[in-house]
C-alpha cells in the first residue's frame, strides 16, 4: 500500500473534507486512519466508534466468550 499524508476537517456529520485534492486517474477504494488530538476525543465518542466498527464484529461470535467473571485474579488499583 502507498501512504499519503494530508490534512483536513472531520465535520459533525462524520464526513472528511481534505485541505487539498489528491489527484487520481480513477476511483479507488482507500483505507483511512484518523489521527485526532486526544482532548477532542472523549470516552463516549471512542466507545461509540469502537462498538460500531465492523473490525470488531468477531467479538460477537459466541466462540470468543472463553472467559467468565470467575477467571483471573482481582486487580488492586492504586491511583
Amino acid at each position: 500500500m502507498r501512504a499519503i499524508e494530508t490534512t483536513g476537517i472531520l465535520n459533525i456529520q462524520g464526513q472528511i473534507q481534505l485541505d487539498r485534492p489528491i489527484p487520481q486517474e480513477k476511483d479507488k477504494v482507500v483505507r483511512v486512519i484518523l489521527l485526532m488530538p486526544e482532548d477532542e476525543l472523549n470516552e463516549q465518542t471512542w466507545l461509540d466508534a469502537v462498538s460500531n466498527n465492523p473490525s470488531f464484529a468477531f467479538l460477537h461470535d459466541p466462540e470468543e466468550d472463553i472467559y467468565t467473571l470467575k477467571d483471573g485474579q482481582p486487580v488492586a488499583h492504586e491511583g
